[in-house]
C-alpha cells in the first residue's frame, strides 16, 4: 500500500492528484512510514524507482504539493486539524490553506435552533483564523458538491466560500 501511495503521488508530475487521507493518526503514521521507508531504501536500494525515494521531498515541495487542512466547526476537529498542522510542520511541511466544511455560520440561517449552532461555531472558525491565514469556510449543503461542475457551483455562488480568516458574524 506504502508503494502505492509512493507511486500516486509520484504520478502527480503529469497531472493534478487529490489525496483525501484519513483521519488525523493514520495521516501521522502514513508520514512517520515514509520517513522510515525512504531511510530503508536509501540503505537497500536496488534502483527501482517507484517514487518512495522522492516522496518526503515532494510532500515538502510546495511548488509540486498543496497540502489543505479540511475541518469542521466543532472544538475536537478543530484541535486535531492543528495538531495535524503542527506536526507537518515538525516534517518540514507546510500546508496552504485551511477549509472548514459544513459550516452552518455561513448559512445565514433564521431557524433559531440552527441559528444557535450557528454561533457556537464562530468561536471555532475564528480559531482556525488563528493558525493559517489562508482560510475557506464552506456551508452546510444539503447534498454534498460531488465533482468539477458542483464545486464549481459552489465556488461560484456568493456567501457559500469566503477566503479570510476573520470569523464570521
Amino acid at each position: 500500500m506504502f508503494r502505492a501511495f509512493a507511486g500516486t503521488v509520484a504520478s502527480a508530475a503529469e497531472g493534478i492528484v487529490v489525496l483525501d487521507t484519513a483521519p488525523t493518526g493514520h495521516t501521522l503514521l502514513l508520514l512517520d512510514a515514509a520517513q522510515s521507508y525512504q531511510r530503508d531504501v536509501a540503505r537497500h536500494s536496488d534502483g527501482d524507482s517507484d517514487g518512495v525515494p522522492q516522496l518526503l521531498d515532494r510532500l515538502r515541495d510546495p511548488a509540486f504539493t498543496t497540502l489543505l487542512l479540511v475541518t469542521l466547526p466543532e472544538p475536537t476537529p478543530v484541535h486535531e486539524a492543528a495538531q495535524l498542522q503542527a506536526d507537518l510542520q515538525r516534517a518540514g511541511i507546510q500546508p496552504t490553506a485551511w477549509i472548514v466544511n459544513q459550516s452552518l455560520a455561513a448559512t445565514m440561517t433564521r431557524d433559531p435552533v440552527l441559528a444557535g449552532r450557528s454561533r457556537q461555531e464562530t468561536r471555532w472558525i475564528a480559531e482556525v483564523g488563528n493558525h493559517h491565514n489562508t482560510l475557506a469556510v464552506v456551508p452546510w449543503q444539503a447534498e454534498p458538491p460531488t465533482g468539477v461542475d458542483a464545486l464549481t457551483r459552489l465556488c461560484a455562488e456568493p456567501n457559500h466560500a469566503s477566503a479570510t480568516a476573520a470569523p464570521l458574524g
